[in-house]
């Protein structure tokens, strides 16, 4: 594939990628080298280098024209690789919950100020809750979002708040006794107040550092809501996110017990 025959867009990519495999090639390589192996212009690879360089991705040596990768996309790679071991990990408790619940259940992480579904196990009812893997959503209005809004601070909290529109005090002090009840018992819910129509439950899910990575929850449609929703199913998300964290590392998960 020739690479200057592309759209100038996918010429870059197809570029930027061919410089990279080959600085990995070898421990550090000079802009003239690379330029005579890639067959580029030295001009048009020491651009791309001074992009990637000011990115992270690759260092210079110096004053010299030599440039090696740093660790950035290792980084990058074993953070992918982290979730895609989450969700293999997490698969068999999930199914666990599904299995007692009959309701689809959910795992998300943390991505910024948001959290992003990375898996999902179907209801087995013909009326289900429908959750899109991928799809990214506010941490204050979700239970599976106020899960790591719990373990930050108040002034962290109410930054995320504010961004999402928030601007009453009385809104927040509410949030801040929804957020301290999720630390006292363990799980979070929400009544329709992510998406209409929906309930759910959530619970934290663990690392070796006892910080929450990700966060696991039980949706369910409001026509099949009572008011035991909670005790009947805040005990399987709790074991099976205990049993999750156990495989994470977690030494000790602090709500296996949790009651009330």
């Amino acid at each position: 594939m020739a690479l200057n025959n592309q759209p100038e867009s996918v010429s870059s990519v197809l570029k930027t990628f061919a410089i990279l495999q080959a600085l990995s090639s070898q421990k550090d390589i000079g802009v003239s080298e690379l330029a005579q192996r890639l067959m580029m212009s030295k001009s048009t690879v020491y651009r791309f280098l001074q992009t990637m360089k000011t990115l992270g991705i690759v260092s210079q040596e110096g004053d010299s024209e030599h440039y090696s990768l740093t660790l950035k996309l290792f980084e990058l790679g074993a953070a992918a690789l982290e979730y895609v071991d989450l969700v293999e990990i997490a698969n068999a408790e999930m199914s666990n919950v599904a299995t007692v619940s009959g309701e689809a259940v959910s795992l998300g992480i943390e991505d910024g100020d948001s959290f992003v579904y990375v898996h999902k196990l179907d209801a087995s009812h013909s009326l289900g809750v429908q959750v899109r893997v991928g799809s990214r959503h506010s941490l204050v209005d979700a239970a599976l979002g106020n899960v790591f809004l719990a373990e930050k601070s108040e002034s962290e909290t109410k930054r995320i708040w504010q961004e999402t529109g928030g601007d009453d005090d009385t809104d927040f002090a509410t949030l801040m006794i929804k957020l301290e009840a999720v630390r006292k018992k363990g799980y979070a819910f929400d009544r329709e107040e992510h998406e209409v129509g929906v309930i759910a439950l959530a619970v934290p899910v663990h690392d070796r550092f006892n910080k929450a990575v990700a966060s696991l929850s039980v949706d369910m449609p409001t026509v099949r809501y009572s008011q035991d929703f909670c005790d009947r199913y805040k005990e399987a998300l709790l074991q099976a996110a205990a049993a999750i964290s156990s495989k994470l590392g977690c030494a000790k998960y602090p709500y296996q017990l949790a009651v009330a």
